[in-house]
């Protein structure tokens, strides 16, 4: 019926919350937890072979996304990928050992490199690179390549911010729905 990859690797088998959507074509390996209602939409990848990732309740990975983490090397820590809850990460997205906090937007397109922080209610605008080891700030949005500040954000961009992971909870039901049928 459909085509999803769950893989065991180095004894770690995915975590995925009975709740959670995950679409055709997805590739989920090694040390991975899915969180209550997250979505993991068509085609992406998410590889935990050398570090663990973390997608929160409420999250959603959309199309294409590619998630890895950094692996330890030569005595310096490497970075898990941990995605905090309700947070929205646009098609084709490429996250690499960064955390992504509470409510914050990672836009279409966009990469964000190892050891790079999206504190809660933050943006990277489509398209943007976020180099290694940088950090946006609360109620920042952050575009360009490499990406800098762009602008402060408010209470109004907060909820509709809201409202889009509520689609995509509510959308991930349907599709599975569709999926199913």
């Amino acid at each position: 019926m459909s085509d999803i990859s769950i893989i065991t690797l180095h004894g770690k088998t995915p975590k995925i919350h009975s709740s959670a959507f995950i679409a055709p074509g997805c590739r989920i390996i090694g040390d991975v937890e899915v969180g209550a209602d997250a979505s993991i939409w068509y085609n992406c990848v998410v590889r935990a072979d050398v570090n663990r990732i973390v997608i929160g309740a409420g999250s959603n990975v959309q199309d294409g996304t590619v998630i890895h983490c950094d692996s330890d090397k030569g005595g310096m820590v490497g970075f898990p990928t941990i995605i905090e809850d309700h947070a929205l990460i646009g098609h084709m997205a490429m996250l690499h050992g960064c955390h992504i906090g509470s409510n914050a937007l990672v836009g279409l397109g966009s990469i964000v490199m190892d050891g790079c922080v999206l504190e809660e209610n933050s943006m990277l605008a489509a398209g943007a690179m976020l180099t290694p080891g940088k950090r946006i700030e609360s109620l920042q949005m952050w575009g360009g390549r490499p990406a800098r500040f762009m602008r402060e954000l408010d209470e109004n961009w907060i909820a509709m911010n809201k409202l889009g992971v509520g689609h995509y909870v509510h959308n991930s039901k349907a599709h599975d729905e569709a999926i199913r049928a």
